[in-house]
């Protein structure tokens, strides 16, 4: 079978193309930035062409000649800091091609990443996990453009009869991650390095699951043909900053994590209590414990900087 990834020399599209490869299918991988060094390796089953996801040009021809009957869209801007245009460009009309184009070209299944981002703020729910079916509160650049996403992939399929599916993921974490939320990544990096860290508050919640985990749920999810529902969140880990500092000094007891205060970041927080049953019931996704996941971050860091690894 084959499989093209949008955007798969990314964070996350460097560990979904390796499982897919492991099943066997035969993946065309199209990003703007070709070089994927991690990619070099799987051989004939992987091809790494150069393609812009805003030029509908680009994602149809390269869409074609992979003859793929999936197709996975990971390729958007994560974060608030592009200029309203290019985010638009990227995040919308970079969308848009993936489902049009697979839509000319009859593609069995689309995936592609949403965010818990759609969500917005907690408070907007209280002390309750949010559904797939809640209400979307997202006011900032990123969350906007996913809760778009979402209501195009549904307006594809309803038109179209169409399978598209979204994973929102949560608070993606590990050692490479370098855009986006990260927080929670420089809290077990930066101490693995030796260096010392500081964040406003303790009590800042983030709802971490690690990119291995992630990509796995993304490869469950496409190799699935008609997926019981159109959104899957992916859940995670329900932490405060204060409590993972907690558990990078279990491992790294000379750590130089600091708070400003202990208090005052819960009330700002993002989405942090999220509800990942639909997934679960419908995949059997199980995570590892996430003070595992702390540990092989710190170790990966120690490994690339030269260092012995903690035993656990």
């Amino acid at each position: 079978m084959a499989i093209f990834v949008i955007g798969g020399t990314g964070f996350i599209g460097i560990r979904v193309i390796p499982l897919l490869v492991a099943q066997g299918e035969t993946v065309v991988c199209m990003d703007i930035n070709p070089n994927a060094p991690t990619l070099a390796g799987l051989g004939d089953q992987v091809t790494v062409v150069r393609g812009d996801v805003t030029q509908f040009d680009d994602v149809i021809s390269n869409m074609e000649a992979s003859k793929a009957d999936r197709v996975i869209n990971l390729s958007y801007n994560l974060g608030q800091d592009l200029p309203p245009h290019r985010a638009t460009k990227l995040n919308i009309v970079g969308m848009d091609n993936c489902f049009e184009a697979a839509r000319i070209l009859g593609v069995k299944h689309t995936v592609f990443a949403s965010s818990l981002a759609v969500s917005g703020q907690q408070k907007n729910f209280g002390e309750r996990a949010v559904t797939e079916d809640d209400y979307k509160y997202a006011v900032v650049q990123y969350g906007s453009h996913k809760a778009f996403n979402e209501f195009q992939a549904k307006d594809y399929i309803e038109k179209h009869g169409m399978t598209i599916t979204a994973v929102r993921p949560a608070n993606v974490t590990g050692p490479d991650k370098v855009r986006g939320s990260v927080d929670h990544v420089n809290c077990i990096t930066r101490p693995a390095r030796r260096e010392a860290i500081s964040f406003p508050f303790a009590d800042a919640m983030r709802i971490p699951i690690h990119v291995d985990d992630i990509a796995e749920v993304f490869v469950r999810v496409l190799m699935k043909d008609k997926p019981a529902h159109a959104i899957y969140n992916s859940g995670g880990q329900t932490i405060s900053l204060g409590e993972l500092a907690d558990i990078v000094r279990g491992y790294l007891p000379d750590a130089k994590i600091s708070f400003e205060k202990q208090t005052g970041g819960k009330e700002a927080s993002g989405n942090y209590l999220i509800d990942n049953s639909r997934l679960v019931r419908e995949f059997g996704v199980q995570y590892r414990p996430y003070r595992e996941w702390v540990l092989q971050i710190i170790n990966d860091v120690r490994a690339d900087t030269g260092q012995p690894p903690i035993r656990g």
